[in-house]
């Protein structure tokens, strides 16, 4: 398995799935509580699109291989990522994000399945990788990605108001709110959407009382 040096985006996408998953965020349910659910969350997250054709699913046959020792080393990982996330100075960010590099070879051409022909940079894992070595590099890929391209500023806590979630933000105007769009964002909208409708019926209800008499 190996990680693109530009392949920042899919990296940060995992990176912030991975910080998200905790009880802390889910109101007390860790999403990540078996090796079961580790490779759950390996399968969807796992391969990049246009990844290399000759091992799809490796993230995820590393989960399916992974003992109890692999699921504690993630659980700490996260703690490292979110860690780095909440306190994103740039210094700090490169030095943490270069440790959780440690598991690959060293980088070298490999490759581009998207351009026949081409090669590009990649890392790959070193022979005996785990789940969590694997994991640990797409992290520090990802993070090292986002700081050189996109600066120290891309790492932002969920703006919702009862979330205690944070993500990398990757998109091209660096506009994203919420860690979980499809989640925190509908639950943000119902809310402001009942502050709305309750501030009209207190209106509502002051225009329909009755002036006293002069």
């Amino acid at each position: 398995m190996q990680v693109a040096l530009d392949d920042y985006v899919w990296a940060a996408g995992i990176a912030t799935e991975l910080v998200n998953t905790t009880a802390e965020v889910w109101r007390g349910d860790d999403r990540l509580p078996d090796l079961a659910a580790l490779v759950a969350f390996t399968e969807p997250h796992g391969d990049r699109p246009g990844g290399d054709d000759d091992v799809p699913g490796a993230l995820a046959e590393l989960a399916r291989r992974g003992r109890i020792s692999d699921l504690h080393a993630v659980h700490a990982l996260r703690t490292t990522v979110r860690d780095l996330i909440d306190r994103p100075d740039r210094d700090r960010l490169i030095a943490g994000a270069t440790r959780l590099t440690s598991s690959a070879q060293g980088a070298t051409l490999m490759p581009d399945p998207a351009h026949e022909g081409r090669v590009r940079w990649a890392v790959p894992l070193r022979d005996g990788a785990t789940i969590a070595d694997a994991l640990s590099l797409i992290c520090g890929m990802g993070i090292l990605g986002v700081v050189h391209t996109l600066g120290e500023r891309r790492f932002r806590p969920c703006t919702a108001p009862t979330c205690r979630g944070a993500f990398i933000d990757t998109t091209r105007p660096g506009s994203r709110r919420y860690c979980m769009p499809g989640l925190c964002g509908n639950r943000a909208n119902v809310a402001n959407h009942r502050a709305r409708q309750a501030g009209q019926a207190r209106r509502a209800a002051t225009c329909d009382r009755p002036t006293s008499p002069e």
